[in-house]
C-alpha cells in the first residue's frame, strides 16, 4: 500500500539511520552552499555514506524573489563549489519550466461565460475589445 503525505505528517518521527550534520558555505555574493555530512546518533561522522551538497540561490521574478534548492554533484567541498553553476543553471531552468506550466495550467482553467446573447453576454457573442473574462 502507498504512503499517503498525510501518514507521513501525523507521526513525524526522525529517522536515526539518515541523521546529517549541516554546515553552510556562502562567498556572499551569488548563493550558499549546504553541506550535509551523515552522521551516526551519538553525532560521529557516519563514513559508510556520502557527503550530499544542496545549493541555494534566488531568481527575481514580477511577484519578488524565489528561493531555489538543488542538488549539487561532488564528493567533497571543493568539488561541489566548482560543480555549484551547472547545478544552479539547471535549477533555474527546471524552475522556468515548472512556472511555465503553471501559467499554462491557468491559463486552460479560464471560463468565457455564454450569456443570452452569445459568450460574453453581448451581441455578436464576444467582449469588447476581444478580452476574455474570468469568473
Amino acid at each position: 500500500m502507498a504512503e499517503r503525505p498525510e501518514d507521513r505528517m501525523s507521526d513525524p518521527v526522525m529517522d536515526p539511520a539518515e541523521l546529517y550534520r549541516e554546515e553552510i558555505y556562502t562567498d556572499g555574493k551569488v548563493g550558499t552552499l549546504r553541506c550535509m555530512a551523515p552522521v551516526k546518533i551519538d553525532g560521529s561522522p557516519d563514513t559508510a555514506r556520502p557527503m550530499r551538497f544542496v545549493g541555494e540561490a534566488q531568481i527575481l521574478t514580477p511577484a519578488g524573489a524565489l528561493p531555489l534548492s538543488f542538488e549539487v554533484d561532488g564528493t567533497t567541498l571543493a568539488e561541489a563549489v566548482q560543480n555549484y553553476a551547472a547545478a544552479a543553471k539547471e535549477g533555474i531552468e527546471r524552475a522556468v519550466r515548472e512556472i511555465q506550466e503553471m501559467r499554462r495550467q491557468q491559463a486552460s482553467g479560464l471560463v468565457i461565460p455564454k450569456g443570452p446573447l452569445g459568450p460574453g453576454g453581448l451581441p455578436g457573442g464576444g467582449m469588447p475589445g476581444g478580452k476574455i473574462q474570468l469568473p
